[in-house]
């Protein structure tokens, strides 16, 4: 099923992989929890997905910290929200008019009304003598949508002002940009992964947890696989909740007979058709050889 979900995958646009560490609060000292960067208390398990699948590929149980998980001879790139601050807005003024190109979307093609460009060298020395070696940062501008609220810098040129740092040293500022725009969906699957067992770890002891997070990766590929594979338009986008109710917990009953075995389900079911269709397409994925 997983070569079967990946070959699927390749039609699928898609930016590769996706990042990011989430907060799950312990309530109780539990092993190797620790204080958190939003003076909260629990852990800091860090994630990859697939951006083409959803999968979660892999994960750490404890602390958001390159210093704790970071292996020798390998290099950790970053792509960070940065705040429009009044410095940011100065800088902002100073970019020529040339200096602007055109933003992307995932498949390269040009957005409309959205520009992007860097401004790192802009920016005052002051600042910039505090960052980290090879920081970045690059700005993308577009048209508001009606009515939305601006402030008065923004209000003044007609743009939207979002910023964002990032050490990577290579590419152009547009790909750049795509990239790190591309990193909503990793906050997408981080919201469903908290919802099929993320959002809690149950034992104190780490061990434990950690056996805890591995079943929420294959929850969460199984769920991927479902969605890519076989649910029909109808399920594909639900929720992990309403999927539950909708198709997962139907009450169905298996019966035996000469030879056979069958899946009863309501007729009066509201997703009969849908989890009929459902079955009938796993049913028919190619069984490895």
């Amino acid at each position: 099923m997983k070569s079967t979900a990946w070959s699927a995958g390749l039609s699928v646009s898609g930016d590769g992989t996706g990042v990011d560490a989430t907060i799950v609060i312990a309530h109780l000292e539990k092993e190797q929890a620790a204080r958190t960067f939003k003076k909260t208390f629990g852990y800091h398990p860090i994630a990859v997905w697939c951006d083409n699948t959803h999968e979660l590929l892999d994960w750490l149980t404890g602390l958001n910290t390159a210093a704790v998980h970071g292996k020798r001879g390998r290099s950790v790139e970053y792509s960070v929200g940065f705040a429009v601050t009044e410095t940011v807005r100065d800088a902002i003024g100073q970019v020529p008019t040339r200096a602007w190109v055109p933003a992307i979307d995932a498949d390269g093609d040009p957005r409309v009304h959205a520009d992007v460009a860097e401004i790192t060298a802009l920016l005052p020395d002051t600042l910039r003598e505090k960052w980290p070696t090879a920081m970045r940062v690059i700005v993308r501008r577009e048209h508001p949508h009606p009515g939305a609220q601006l402030p008065v810098f923004e209000e003044r040129d007609g743009w939207r002002y979002q910023a964002f740092a990032t050490n990577t040293t290579t590419g152009q500022v547009a790909f750049l940009e795509a990239r790190h725009r591309a990193h909503a969906r990793v906050e997408d699957r981080i919201r469903v992964a908290k919802d099929t067992g993320l959002g809690r770890f149950p034992s104190r002891e780490y061990g434990i947890n950690h056996a805890w997070l591995a079943l929420v990766a294959v929850a969460a590929d199984l769920l991927a696989w479902l969605r890519l594979l076989a649910l029909p338009a109808a399920l594909k986008n639900c929720e992990p909740k309403a999927l539950r109710y909708r198709f997962l917990h139907v009450p169905a009953r298996l019966t035996r007979g000469p030879r056979q075995r069958r899946l009863r389900l309501p007729a009066t079911w509201p997703w009969v058709t849908d989890a009929v269709a459902t079955f009938t397409a796993v049913m028919a994925i190619p069984m490895l050889t």
